[in-house]
């Protein structure tokens, strides 16, 4: 069997131990005879799945007693939606926008309430992070809005922007797990797990108890009501089952790995090869400012889209998959997840060093 190096940005790679053990167990999981994807999602076993996936969740984030974890579907899109349902009581919300994600998330709350824009690095096509040290925050926003970790343009936040006390909510999607961050500094984290976690269809929201009310929008859908699904435990309707079972499977992977100093010592290794190598290469450039460079997401270009379109072809051919970058944005990514091993990132920075050499 052949297994490429799969920089996709999501759905993305998982690790080889956990796909293994999840072949081993899809006829019989643990001598019940059936599927994980067959069994009752009211049943005791599936109940083991789940508290245990939370379990090793909590403990790998340290995340407190006093916030709830929700494995719900729908992806974080949906979230976007959920969000000012649950939280806009004022009906107003600050959003600092840093790539189209944010950007997508702006425009869904604004059907809710209005929506200030206090932050954005739109006008050098997201390439940094604004400064967020001293935010024009609404005095009567309900919370501020930001991704994290944007995987289009890859960039990412190194400091928690400051709120002056209020509710701060972050989609960690592209970067979720892949280094330690402090769960009390925020209100909310949610993340579409099939960046960094799991396949696709799987949203975990990790929300402070105080927010989790019977307070919200007139119209709320009873699903999108975070109070429904905390009170029924994630199984108010049948939840995505297989996946939470794989994002299990992989927490406890990161458990046998080190936890997520580890993991960010791993990651930063892995960037430090592709970014050495496009800091000093004459034909390949990063596009993101230095400061502001995302350990996950590798944007890079030729600026000759011709020779951009080349790269990825000749790549593919050497076992290292989608590489192109987003529609939105042309030239090259490569995502570099918790799964991807260093040796993957060795094989393409030596492949880059090639093209170069030959397309000089």
């Amino acid at each position: 069997m052949a297994r490429v190096y799969n920089f996709s940005a999501g759905p993305a790679v998982l690790p080889e131990e956990v796909l293994k053990e999840a072949a081993d167990e899809m006829l019989d999981y643990r001598g019940c005879g059936m599927s994980v994807m067959e069994m009752s999602h009211r049943s005791q076993m599936f109940a083991d799945i789940i508290e245990t996936a939370e379990a090793d969740l909590r403990e790998l984030m340290n995340i407190p007693d006093n916030y709830k974890v929700l494995f719900l579907q729908g992806g974080a899109s949906q979230q976007f939606s959920a969000i000012p349902m649950n939280l806009m009581k004022n009906k107003v919300a600050d959003y600092i926008i840093t790539g189209q994600w944010a950007k997508k998330a702006c425009q869904e709350a604004q059907r809710y309430g209005k929506v200030n824009i206090i932050a954005s690095s739109e006008d050098k096509t997201y390439t940094y992070i604004p400064d967020c040290s001293d935010l024009p925050i609404s005095e009567d926003a309900d919370y501020v809005y930001v991704c994290w970790n944007n995987t289009i343009y890859g960039t990412k936040y190194n400091k928690v922007p400051n709120t002056k006390g209020k509710i701060l909510v972050a989609d960690m999607s592209s970067s979720i797990l892949s280094e330690p961050v402090n769960v009390e500094d925020f209100g909310v984290i949610y993340f579409g797990v099939q960046k960094n976690v799991g396949p696709a269809g799987v949203v975990i929201c990790i929300i402070r108890e105080d927010l989790i009310t019977d307070d919200v929008l007139p119209g709320t859908p009873t699903m999108l009501k975070w109070k429904t699904q905390a009170d029924a435990n994630s199984l108010y309707n049948t939840p995505p089952c297989y996946g939470i079972y794989i994002c299990g499977k992989v927490f406890q992977w990161l458990k046998k790995q080190g936890g997520l100093e580890a993991m960010k010592q791993r990651n930063e290794e892995k960037a430090k090869l592709l970014y050495d190598f496009l800091d000093q290469s004459e034909l390949f450039k990063g596009t993101v400012e230095k400061k502001d460079r995302s350990l996950m997401n590798v944007p890079f270009v030729t600026g000759d889209k011709d020779l951009d379109a080349k790269f990825v072809t000749e790549a593919k051919a050497e076992g290292l998959e989608n590489l192109k970058g987003h529609r939105t944005v042309g030239g090259m990514r490569a995502s570099i997840y918790n799964a991807m091993p260093k040796a993957g990132v060795e094989k393409l920075v030596a492949f880059m060093k090639k093209f170069e050499e030959e397309n000089k």
